[in-house]
């Protein structure tokens, strides 16, 4: 229950709990002046936020940073509703904090913003909760990770893979922009886990993961289907394009997979290449063709790439 009669404290008392407060209260005036500032108590987070009084957005910050905060501000004060909104600030953000001064990495808050029904010298102002959420914020990031990336190959996983795709789908149908599928798998993957045993696989899938990230542009995005089933999705890119990636990536899959010594002969890869076309009504036209293609390539003798 909120409670509204604040006369049962004493002035001593009432500036008391705000003082006690664990995170920073901010009065900030339309201007984007610090009128005053409250709590900030909890020293794991917080420093004495007291000099900022008197000095601007624009005073504290660089000028790209002020400004986000100035539009938070006003949104905040046209909409008289609460506004809520998470940031990061780091030592770069802050007017004349040197690195070696700053925190080491981005520290996350969640602002909680609300109007005042009062004006603060002359000027609308806001009150601005700032919550420090920087372990909750890691906390999801190793979560949303976890949740996209497949274990063993540190690669994407079909999840991540589907959602990627479909986006690139709706861009192609917006804008024609091209996008190439690549599919492929290890030849004879199952005859390396019977001969050489299942670590050796494992080694194998890893191996071709790395090739991946090591060979493929910053822009591709390769990720594992499961079992020894690769997928690389080319943005930006014709089938004619993605073909000599493919290309390449086939030769360099097959070396370090010799290299590593330990699967005999070695082994090398088979693919499908599609590219997205006018007719795709779904992401499921493109990968039928491409796995159409790799199918293709084992009837031909594997070692090679198709196109569907």
């Amino acid at each position: 229950m909120l409670m509204r009669d604040v006369s049962l404290f004493k002035g001593e008392q009432m500036e008391s709990i705000l003082t006690a407060l664990p995170d920073p209260v901010f009065i900030l005036t339309r201007s984007g002046r610090y009128a005053a500032i409250f709590g900030g108590s909890d020293s794991r987070y917080y420093h004495d936020g007291s000099g900022l009084i008197g000095k601007t957005m624009f005073d504290v910050l660089v000028d790209d940073k002020a400004a986000w905060f100035m539009q938070q501000i006003a949104q905040a004060l046209d909409s008289r509703e609460l506004h809520v909104v998470e940031y990061g600030l780091c030592g770069s953000d802050v007017r004349g904090l040197s690195s070696d001064d700053g925190p080491l990495h981005k520290i996350w808050f969640e602002g909680r913003i609300k109007t005042l029904d009062f004006t603060v010298d002359g000027e609308d102002a806001v009150l601005w909760v700032a919550s420090n959420i920087t372990e909750r914020n890691l906390l999801e990031s190793q979560l949303r990770i976890l949740s996209e990336t497949d274990p063993l190959s540190g690669l994407y996983n079909r999840r991540k893979l589907m959602t990627t795709l479909a986006e690139h789908h709706a861009t192609f149908l917006r804008y024609g922009t091209p996008t190439s599928v690549l599919i492929f798998d290890i030849d004879h993957f199952k005859h390396i886990n019977d001969q050489y045993g299942h670590l050796q696989g494992d080694a194998a899938i890893e191996i071709t993961a790395r090739v991946c990230r090591a060979e493929l542009r910053v822009t591709d995005i390769p990720a594992r289907l499961g079992g020894d089933e690769f997928v690389v999705l080319m943005p930006h890119t014709t089938r004619d394009g993605a073909g000599i990636i493919a290309e390449r990536l086939r030769l360099r899959v097959a070396e370090e997979l010799r290299a590593a010594g330990t699967l005999g002969d070695g082994a090398t890869i088979s693919g499908g290449l599609s590219e997205l076309m006018a007719g795709d009504a779904s992401t499921d036209a493109v990968l039928k063709r491409a796995d159409d293609a790799l199918y293709r390539s084992k009837r031909d003798g594997r070692d090679r790439i198709s196109v569907g």
